[in-house]
């Protein structure tokens, strides 16, 4: 039996869960609302405290998916519930942002600024203060929406090993390089 996927997930005061004959799965909390597709083969039972994911067999796919979904589930009461914040660090010199509304203005060091788009779901927040790196904080009631704008505003310069410039998480630890003078 998986451990995570036979673990109970505590709906909090305030929160509802409802399943539909199509197997969407719906969450209303005090932050909004989160819904998401169910494999037919898993079975969701809702009590008034708590939620159990069953799967009908032993089967590899269904042993994944009862894990997963499980997962999703969790993820989904405690956006609805508290929501999800990421935080961004622009390291190295002249890397600045700027938010307007749903577009962030990245200046990192190419010839032009990059002008970002984030979803209607994300809200981001850019901090610039005297001596420290600017930052940018996300949020979000969705946690796999948060994670692949985070991803994907990483990637738009990643941190590089010798001098540690680039966009990474502000828990992000980017493992440093000697330099060639260092192997002489």
């Amino acid at each position: 039996m998986s451990r995570i996927g036979k673990k109970p997930v505590v709906l909090p005061k305030g929160v509802t869960a409802t399943i539909s004959a199509t197997n969407e799965f719906v969450v209303k909390g005090p932050k909004g609302q989160l819904k998401q597709a169910i494999d037919r083969d898993i079975k969701i039972n809702i009590s008034a405290e708590e939620i159990l994911v069953e799967r009908p067999t032993d089967q590899i796919r269904h042993r994944a998916l009862h894990g997963l979904y499980r997962s999703l589930i969790a993820n989904m009461i405690e956006g609805a519930t508290n929501g999800f914040k990421r935080e961004m660090e622009l390291v190295g010199v002249g890397y600045r942002a700027t938010v307007t509304g749903q577009l962030i203005d990245l200046a990192l060091g190419y010839s032009h600024n990059i002008i970002f788009e984030i979803p209607t779901e994300v809200k981001a927040s850019a901090i610039a203060e005297k001596g420290q790196n600017p930052r940018i904080i996300l949020e979000s009631i969705d946690k796999q929406l948060l994670g692949q704008v985070a991803a994907k505003l990483r990637s738009l310069r990643k941190p590089e090993p010798y001098k540690g410039k680039g966009v990474r998480y502000s828990t992000e630890i980017v493992r440093r390089k000697a330099g060639k003078s260092a192997g002489k």
